[in-house]
């Protein structure tokens, strides 16, 4: 199963410049998409985000059945979202996102979400982070702006 990250996910990691949680947490099957990296880019461009190596990333560049989705759902997401759940819906793959719009449109087009919390709770649970660990890099997120439901998390 291919795990296709948005900008959401991706720009929590970065801010923090612990990416590579999301490469341990995750493994070698994650990928985003040209629209993802572009925003991303965008974000280092104008000073939101720092450099960051993300040439361990797959990026998939959207068939055409893709394309067709992808500007149906531009209607309700930004582009980097659409993408993401285009190449999920016809790759059977899973979207990592914090954004709730994309997250409500996975739910109807039947695509496993998850997010920067999921990541955060697995590296919990393959004993990477301890929970405090966790938790002060969910707090460091929430510093830099992620409005996260949740700031411990033994809440989930």
């Amino acid at each position: 199963m291919t795990l296709l990250l948005d900008n959401t996910v991706l720009s929590n990691f970065a801010l923090t410049r612990r990416m590579d949680l999301v490469r341990i947490a995750l493994g070698n099957n994650v990928a985003t998409t040209t629209a993802v990296l572009d925003e991303f880019q965008a974000g280092i461009i104008r000073g939101l985000l720092p450099q960051t190596d993300l040439a361990w990333l797959t990026i998939i560049e959207l068939s055409a059945a893709e394309q067709v989705l992808f500007q149906e759902l531009l209607v309700r997401v930004n582009a980097g979202e659409a993408a993401c759940l285009a190449a999920a819906a016809h790759r059977s793959g899973r979207l990592f996102t914090d954004d709730r719009d994309a997250r409500t449109l996975a739910a109807r087009l039947q695509i496993p979400v998850s997010g920067t919390l999921g990541i955060l709770h697995r590296l919990v649970q393959i004993q990477v982070l301890t929970l405090s660990e966790a938790n002060a890099l969910l707090g460091e997120m929430i510093s830099q702006g992620y409005r996260s439901p949740v700031a411990n998390l033994a809440d989930l």
